[in-house]
């Protein structure tokens, strides 16, 4: 299987990968293409190829990715901050703050989701669900609220526990995609709810502009928490009982709340006060591990979670200092059909990079991206960090088949929460975001054609 590749096997993959791409650009003048496609996104294509197929080894992958493309812009395309290692250094040094603000936010927030799961808040909410297959609906609807404060991965695996428990370790493929599905929902509304619309946060995306995606998960929820909850009631129906004299360590809650208070706060004020600052300084991820190291007097956090966390955020990192180096202005221009077309796309791809590429070109209704690349990757198993850590406890949702065959719901509900958002709302490429070039385009896009046509 391809899973069980050795580590040096992993190397082996970067060593040829190596050997495939720099032959063919050693002797070119300028950029490289294959059939017409810069070999920039072909790199970018395979490490994210990679990703999909070795899951157990993304780090190696990502890492590999990064060093095969930062080598080929090094020695033949250069970057728009200049050639060779000095253009690479100033590239790296324009991406600084974004990365660190990144790297802070995915370490802290591993603590504050640790925070919430040993306050015991998890174990409480079950005893408060209804029978039948409304406790089934009542618990996801629950997922997707926790997920639009917490981690969507950590949202996922609660709810997984929570199903675990209260249909005694029968919890149907069907549901288990109803549960990273309202995860993924949950956090793509909002700019701490998942890394996708974190990164938009970092990047100048206004959070009331990212909110706009909950119109569209809003309506997806309701119609995966019915179907997936009816096909958990058929297959395994809710236990109730357990835990009801568990307490809430409700200092656990506040610090939880202390920390979110603080990286929205530095967030606004910055903005607001030190807007030109904010490009120079990771004022945000600065301001979460403030609030972290100020709670350590009240609760101990887990520190024991952080070298694995590292890990993990060091391969999304590779991914978006990737996506950072793409020459954008080569892709297809923004609309609301590529932002369809990017939610199917997520479901095979890491939805990290592909927001890292769309920030960059610019142009796009970020309320319309956020629910696309959040909630589409829920439509395969291994298309979202939350469907890859809840099949780690669920192994038998490690299958392609059974998830689109039981999970069908998730792709319906994506296409129809989508349109409803389009009709409700309508397509609005945000104007102040940092491509002006591209969100020019991009609304010139938008005018009917008899309208364009029109001296």
């Amino acid at each position: 299987m391809l899973s069980t590749l050795s580590r040096p096997g992993a190397r082996s993959l970067g060593l040829l990968a190596l050997c495939l791409a720099f032959p063919l650009s050693a002797w070119a003048d300028g950029p490289v293409l294959v059939a017409g496609i810069p070999l920039d996104f072909i790199l970018f294509g395979l490490t994210l190829l990679g990703v999909a197929l070795f899951h157990n080894y993304t780090l190696y992958v990502g890492l590999t990715g990064v060093t095969v493309i930062s080598l080929y812009k090094i020695f033949v395309t250069g970057f728009k901050t200049g050639v060779g290692f000095a253009g690479f250094a100033a590239h790296l040094g324009h991406e600084f703050v974004t990365l660190s603000n990144l790297l802070c936010l995915l370490m802290g927030f591993a603590l504050l989701s640790r925070h919430f799961e040993k306050s015991h808040v998890p174990v409480i909410l079950p005893k408060y669900l209804p029978g039948e297959w409304k406790g089934g609906f009542v618990l996801l609807v629950m997922v997707f609220v926790l997920s639009s404060f917490l981690d969507n991965i950590a949202a996922a695996l609660i709810g997984g526990a929570m199903a675990h428990q209260l249909f005694r370790g029968k919890v149907h493929v069907g549901y288990l995609a109803g549960i990273v599905a309202a995860s993924n929902a949950g956090g793509s509304g909002s700019v701490v709810g998942d890394t996708t619309t974190t990164m938009m946060w970092i990047d100048g995306v206004p959070p009331h502009i990212v909110l706009d995606a909950y119109v569209a998960a809003i309506v997806a929820l309701l119609i995966v928490a019915f179907v997936a909850s009816r096909q958990q009631h058929a297959y395994s129906p809710i236990i109730k009982g357990g835990h009801q004299h568990t307490k809430i360590d409700w200092a656990r809650v506040g610090i939880v709340g202390m920390i979110l208070a603080f990286a929205i706060g530095a967030n606004v004020l910055v903005n607001i006060n030190f807007p030109e600052e904010a490009d120079h300084f990771p004022f945000i991820g600065v301001a979460v591990w403030l609030a972290i190291l100020i709670s350590t007097s009240i609760r101990r956090p887990d520190w024991e979670v952080l070298p694995e966390t590292f890990k993990g955020s060091i391969f999304l990192l590779s991914l978006v200092t990737c996506a950072s180096m793409m020459p954008v202005e080569e892709l297809p221009g923004a609309s609301w059909q590529t932002a369809l077309g990017l939610g199917f796309v997520s479901a095979v791809f890491d939805n990290i990079p592909l927001t890292a590429l769309a920030l960059k070109q610019g142009g796009y209704d970020w309320g319309f991206l956020a629910y696309a690349v959040g909630f589409g990757g829920s439509m395969v198993w291994f298309g979202s960090s939350a469907g890859v850590a809840l099949s780690n406890m669920f192994p038998e949702a490690k299958s392609v088949g059974n998830w689109l065959r039981h999970g069908w719901h998730v792709a319906l509900a994506y296409v129809v929460g989508f349109f409803v958002l389009l009709t409700v709302l309508g397509w609005h490429p945000d104007a102040d975001h940092k491509a002006p070039a591209a969100v020019e385009a991009a609304a010139a896009a938008a005018v009917p054609a008899e309208a364009a046509a029109k001296p």
